[in-house]
């Protein structure tokens, strides 16, 4: 069986995805990356979460390295998303209001769509 650290660059070749890329899209420090290349080393248990949504795997498929195909397993219903993107500013400014607050802009948020239909 594959180590976690194998698993996550075999991950990043297949995406094509560069480990600059990755350690900018974790919040993981590229020298910490090399580190389990290098030191066949693996990433620590808290970052599991956030390096198989950069990766869009199943902590199943990183940590074991293969496809979780079974009938047990559910989508996922967690997203990654850069702060200083416009959605990233949404959800901050969003998460700082009250909860009225946010009814009332999810509100909004129905009622331009409804608009559009």
């Amino acid at each position: 069986m594959k180590s976690v650290s194998e698993n996550v660059f075999r991950l990043l070749y297949e995406k094509g995805m560069s480990q600059k890329e990755f350690a900018r899209r974790t919040g993981i420090a590229e020298s910490t990356i090399s580190d389990w290349k290098r030191k066949n080393t693996n990433p620590v248990s808290d970052k599991i979460l956030i390096i198989c949504e950069v990766l869009n795997t199943t902590p199943y498929e990183l940590l074991s390295g293969a496809e979780g195909k079974g009938t047990r397993s559910r989508e996922n219903s967690t997203f990654v998303i850069e702060k200083d993107s416009n959605l990233g500013q949404v959800v901050v400014k969003y998460q700082n209001m009250k909860e009225d607050q946010q009814k009332r802009v999810l509100g909004y948020i129905e009622a331009i769509l409804e608009m559009e239909r």
